[in-house]
């Protein structure tokens, strides 16, 4: 029997991953300009930096519970197994409604296979789990291996990122206004990782040409085993700057880039980061 992988767009992968690996997504949703959309389905990225650099600020919302419930009912009919990978329970709402439903599909189906993983992951940390997952299951892993494997992944994935202007990260409530403004003045770039599902400050850089040398001394401190895993790279439509990141990693690590996933971070998850954010994704324990 198959095994489908469920991941929610803030996972910020493109459709060239989910058709690959045979993922389903499941959309957030973007407010913009008094105007509702789909992440991922019905807004570009583009178009949300786009006002945020106009000094728009875009709000975003869950996973709706009618399209988990409508999700998962289609698999407990089915009986076919279902593994969602889900964005950090610390960032969004979007796990908990999952459990929610979950518990409600299950009263009238009490053997449906659904497993819900709360990853503690954020973009494309999230995609490079659902990514392995998926690879799993079209290699024919069972189901507890496919489960085991994911959250072995999601424990061991470091996020590291920079953002372009701290203003972005004061709309969303992550730096006082005062941090926001002198950070700017100073042109402080600032360095986070997440921690448990959280995003935390680690320490700050002055001036974009030195954030990603200190990112790569970073994943050298963290990571190991760069050239057996998959290591991804999001940007908020900066592809040269993560581009250049990705040949930075492959000179100093000797990583292949075909082993690289590059994209851009979805209209959810940079309505909070803004244009020009960088981040990096990588394992610290040896893939499983």
């Amino acid at each position: 029997m198959s095994i489908k992988i469920l991941a929610d767009s803030a996972s910020d992968l493109s459709k060239k991953y989910y058709n690959e690996f045979n993922i389903e997504m499941i959309p957030l949703t973007v407010q913009l300009d008094g105007k509702e959309y789909e992440d991922g389905q019905t807004i570009n990225p583009k178009t949300v930096y786009n006002s945020m650099r106009d000094g728009k600020s875009p709000k975003t919302s869950q996973v709706s519970a009618s399209i988990f419930k409508a999700v998962f009912t289609k698999y407990a009919k089915a009986k076919e197994p279902l593994v969602y990978i889900a964005f950090s329970s610390e960032l969004s709402g979007t796990y908990q409604t999952a459990k929610m439903m979950e518990l409600e599909v299950k009263e009238d189906y009490p053997d449906a296979p659904i497993h819900i993983i709360d990853t503690k992951c954020a973009s494309i940390g999230c995609g490079l789990v659902a990514i392995h997952a998926a690879k799993l299951a079209q290699s024919g892993a069972s189901l507890d291996e496919i489960i085991d494997a994911a959250k072995y992944q999601a424990e061991h994935m470091e996020h590291i990122f920079t953002v372009d202007d701290l203003e972005y990260l004061y709309r969303g409530g992550r730096v006082s206004k005062t941090a926001a403004f002198v950070g700017t003045l100073l042109k402080i770039k600032p360095l986070l990782h997440v921690d448990n599902g959280k995003l935390i400050p680690l320490e700050k850089i002055r001036g974009s040409k030195k954030v990603l040398h200190r990112m790569l001394e970073v994943m050298q401190e963290r990571g190991t085993d760069f050239q057996n895993q998959t290591i991804g790279i999001s940007h908020g439509d900066d592809l040269e700057k993560a581009e250049l990141l990705a040949t930075m990693i492959s000179d100093k690590f000797g990583v292949d880039k075909d082993n690289i996933v590059i994209d851009m971070v979805g209209a959810a998850v940079g309505s909070h980061a803004g244009p020009g954010t960088i981040a990096l994704f990588f394992s610290n324990k040896p893939v499983k």
